[in-house]
Formats: structure tokens, sequence, C-alpha cells
């Protein structure tokens, strides 16, 4: 006896969405803890401001290099194989880290050889291990909505489980720092282990039916997503002129010592990351807001934090301008990752989402160095130079005619005949082959209804991780 594929493909998405988003959350909870330590524990262990952003930038680099990678192997590989890998990098990578941090802080490794230990162990390994996660993610969220309002509830769940994260990592990386530096290093290799256990434990690997054997990949230079990467490309650039800088905005502004500065550089985080999860987690599945004007209200929001931060008028003017701009911030990213979502089909959502990711990263390249170098001949220069960075993409994507040409729904592949689905694919098929006879996408009843039930999910689980952070 047969059965119908059409009718028994689906299977429902909430155990897998879940725990694709707790993924994101330990990962990004991992890295936050580890970013309110950085710029006191270079100058503990010797080194200068231009070595801390060499250090992030090639971390950048690996996201870069390898986030359309990671997006097309979580279509051809399954998202359990891709997260298990980049998660036990991560685990390997930080414990060597926190091992070398100890060693330099200890006087046992310096100079050169410590800091091309921290670009190779916090920089190259901890990159590339990230780098698989927003595009497995976002490739995810994009295979089970159909709609544009599920589309932009999922991708603002993916950002806001980053901000609840931003918020928890701030907070506890904030209070380890307040018992010494290495203590945070020591705590993140356990998070991403719990991570790795939870993934390897409870995921369930995709029926091959849903996978695709050779994802397409999507050009930067495409004419439906380039407008869209430029503008993230100007919204990330901003937020890395002022990311880096953050610590040493606090310690130098405030007269602090390197303990204390970690401690309230948490804190500033924490009010950067509350705006966020404000936005992704409340204003953006509330608003119905569409992708382009999230992006316009993001950046004129993000313009009104940055020049807030630029004089140095005390404390509380410092830690508000960093919550407007995590509430800009917040606005903009669902725009970015899920409008050319909207535009592509089916097998280029793993290279949509890795090119996405990659262009974010290529960011990180740039502005954590410049940004370092601008502040050691002023202060407020990056700061300046990240505000006018940011008006310039409101202006782009007030006027700029793609956001005003957005489709209601996203562009789907029509349904296959048998025929085509019999025939192996031809070396050059561009579309590539999919890995069984059925197309789980052909059923567009199950998607709209999945679509609908994901984006109530990720919004739920969004408020409920939030609501468990601010109360911790």
């Amino acid at each position: 006896m047969t059965t119908d594929p059409t009718t028994s493909h689906f299977q429902p998405p909430a155990p897998q969405i879940r725990l694709v988003l707790s993924a994101v959350f330990l990962v990004y909870l991992a890295q936050m803890t580890l970013n309110p330590i950085i710029a006191p524990l270079s100058r503990e262990v010797g080194l200068a401001e231009w070595q801390v952003g060499v250090t992030i930038s090639s971390a950048a680099l690996m996201l870069v290099t390898t986030s359309q990678l990671w997006g097309r192997r979580s279509q051809s590989w399954g998202r359990k194989p891709v997260l298990v890998a980049a998660l036990g990098l991560g685990v390997a990578m930080t414990a060597a880290f926190a091992l070398v941090s100890w060693l330099g802080m200890t006087g046992v490794v310096t100079g050169v050889v410590l800091f091309a230990l921290f670009v190779i162990l916090r920089g190259i390994g901890f990159g590339v291990a990230i780098a698989a996660i927003p595009p497995t993610a976002q490739a995810y969220i994009a295979d089970v909505t159909t709609d544009e309002t599920s589309r932009v509830k999922g991708m603002a769940g993916v950002g806001a489980v980053q901000g609840v994260a931003m918020i928890g990592g701030s907070i506890v990386g904030g209070l380890l720092a307040a018992f010494g530096l290495l203590t945070p290093l020591v705590v993140v290799p356990a998070m991403l282990a719990a991570g790795l256990v939870l993934v390897a434990a409870r995921l369930r690997p995709e029926p091959r039916t849903t996978l695709i054997e050779r994802p397409r990949s999507v050009r930067p230079t495409d004419s439906r997503v380039w407008p869209f990467l430029l503008a993230g490309f100007g919204v990330f650039t901003a937020l890395g002129f002022i990311q880096v800088i953050t610590g040493f905005i606090i310690q130098d502004r405030l007269g602090l010592d390197a303990s204390t500065a970690g401690v309230l550089t948490g804190a500033a985080m924490l009010a950067a990351g509350a705006g966020t999860v404000l936005a992704q987690a409340v204003i953006v599945p509330r608003s119905g807001w569409s992708p382009a004007t999230l992006l316009r209200a993001g950046g004129g929001v993000a313009v009104a934090g940055f020049l807030l931060l630029i004089p140095d008028i005390g404390p509380v003017a410092l830690f508000a301008s960093l919550g407007i701009i995590g509430l800009g911030i917040g606005l903009a990213m669902p725009g970015y990752t899920a409008g050319p979502s909207l535009l592509v089909d089916r097998d280029e959502q793993g290279g949509l989402a890795g090119l996405s990711a990659a262009n974010m990263g290529l960011t990180f390249i740039i502005a954590p160095t410049a940004s370092t170098a601008l502040y050691g001949i002023w202060p407020p220069l990056p700061v300046i130079v990240g505000t006018a960075i940011m008006a310039a993409v409101t202006v782009f994507v007030l006027t700029h005619s793609r956001f005003r040409h957005l489709p209601a729904a996203p562009v789907e592949a029509p349904p296959a005949t048998p025929t085509e689905h019999q025939h192996e694919p031809e070396p050059n098929d561009d579309h590539g082959g999919r890995m069984n006879s059925t197309d789980p996408t052909t059923d567009h009843g199950d998607r709209a209804d999945a679509s609908r039930w994901v984006g109530d999910e990720v919004q739920q689980l969004a408020e409920d991780n939030s609501r468990g952070s601010l109360r911790d």
C-alpha cells in the first residue's frame, strides 16, 4: 500500500523550530558573555586596542567566507549535522581560548604569540563555528513560512532570541566578571557544550524528502537582493563602529578599573539588548510592518541613538543611547533578512541566508579595526562616522525603488510534474536536484497553515525567553 506524499510529508515544525532557536540562543549567549570582558581582558594581557580589532575582524572574515557554504549545507545535509559540527567546533575553540587567556594573564604567553593565538582561537576558529548558526536558522524559517507576515515574524524570532541572548550574556558576563576575568571564559565552553548535547540528543534529522541535493547560490549583484544587502551592510557597519569600542568608552568616560569596566560594559550591552528584544519580540510581531517599513523606521531610530552617544554628557545618556540604538537595529534586522527572502526560490534560501550573514560579517572585518584605530585618534570620531553611515542608510531605504515594490508573498517555484521529479538532474542544471520524488513545497495549504503557526510559535518563544532573561 502506498501513501500519497502530498498529504503525509508535512511534520509539525514546533519541536524543530524551538530547538533551532534554542541553538541560536545558546551560541549567542556564549558570544555575548565573552563580549563585555574582551576590552578589559586585552588590557590585562597587554594587547593593544587595534589587536582586539584584528581579532574580531578575523572572526568576521570567517563569517564572510563560510556562511554561504554553511547555509547551502544546511539544506543538503540537514540542520542537525550542521549545528552539531558548529557547536562541537565552538566548544573546542572557546575552551582553548580560556586556557590561552589564563596563560596570558599569568605571563606565560605574551606578545606576538599571545596575539596570534587570540586570532586563531577567538577569531578564526570561533568565527567558523558561529558562521553556521544564522544561515541555518534563517533558511529553516524561510523553508516553513510562505507569506510575508509569518516570514517577518519568523525572522524577527531569530533576531529576538539573539537579543535575549544579548541581555542574558550581558548579565552573565558582567556578573561573572566581578569574580575575575577568567570566570566567564571558563563558563562559555560549558554553555556551548550544553547546546551541543541538546541538539545531538533532541533535534530530529529532517526526512530526506525535504532536503535539496544541490542548493543554488545567490550572487551579491542579483537585482532582487543587492539593495537589501547594501542597506544591511550600512546598518551593521554603523553598529560595528560602536560595538567593539563600547568597553573602551565605558572605561574611559567613567574612569573605571578593568573589572568594574567589565561589569558596566555588560550593563551597557544589557541596555542595547533590551532595545532589540523590545523591537523584535513586541513591536515587529504586533505592528505588521513590511520589511521596507521596518528598515526605514529602524534606521531613523538608530540615527537618534547615535547622535545621543556622540557627546560625553554622563552615564544616563550613554546607556540610553545604546538602548535606542538597540531598538533601531532590532527594527531594521527583520526587514533586512525577511525582505530578500520573499524574492527568491526555496532552493536559493540557504544560499541567501548565508549571503546575508556573510554581508553582516563583512562589516565586522572593516568596522572593528577602523573604529579602534579612529578611537585612538579621537574617542568621539568612530561614533560620528557610525552616525553618518546610519543616516545614509536611512536616506537610501526611503528613496530606492526596490523598497517600494515588494511582493506580498514569496516567489515559489511552480509545482513540478511527476516526470520532472523522476529524472536525474543534469550536471549543469542550475536549479539543482531534489533528493527524492516529492517536493514538500508543492503542498501550499499545509505550508500556509504551518507558516501562520510558526509565526505565532516563534513570537511566543521570544516573549517567553525575554520575560525569563529580564526576570533573571
